[in-house]
């Protein structure tokens, strides 16, 4: 599954409602690499609850253009194999991905979310097996789809982590 970079840290959804529309929009661009949802999200704070954010993230992800959904799948990067992962299965994911992004033009992206740590290595690789096949535009809207739900597990993680953090230090 594909990291992004860190963005700033909000504590929670309150922090995240309260926090700059420069602070909002660059959390929001740590989960998915497009200005425009990220622009579009931060505009309809505060919300009520987390879930009305994640579904206006949802929502948000739907309307990416064909130029904001290709600028966002270029940011995203392949994740490296697990370091204690078999040196078969780390070459094989490798290859897996060059392949992908030889065939497709940026790095395969999955949620691997419900998957178990252990199931990872063994999703990715039956995923981009999978997706090989597929034509250009089958396989962009099964990325954008992905995307989304990256982009919410992110969002999602981003807030409890604040929030997390706060109370671990209290």
């Amino acid at each position: 599954m594909p990291a992004q970079n860190r963005g700033p840290s909000v504590r929670g959804l309150a922090g995240f409602n309260a926090a700059s529309p420069a602070e909002a929009e660059a959390l929001l661009l740590s989960c998915c690499h497009s200005p425009r949802w990220a622009e579009r999200v931060a505009a309809h704070r505060p919300y009520p609850t987390v879930d009305a954010l994640l579904a206006a993230a949802d929502e948000a992800g739907y309307d990416l253009s064909r130029a904001d959904l290709d600028g966002a799948l270029a940011a995203e990067s392949s994740a490296p194999p697990h370091p204690d992962a078999p040196p078969a299965a780390r070459t094989a994911l490798r290859a897996a991905h060059a392949a992908y992004e030889s065939s497709f033009g940026h790095a395969f992206v999955i949620s691997l979310e419900g998957v178990r740590p252990g199931e990872h290595l063994d999703q990715v690789l039956a995923g981009i097996r999978s997706r090989l096949g597929n034509e250009p535009e089958e396989e962009r809207v099964i990325a954008a789809d992905e995307l989304r739900r990256l982009a919410r597990v992110r969002l999602a993680f981003r807030l409890s982590e604040g929030l997390t953090r706060r109370h671990s230090e209290a």
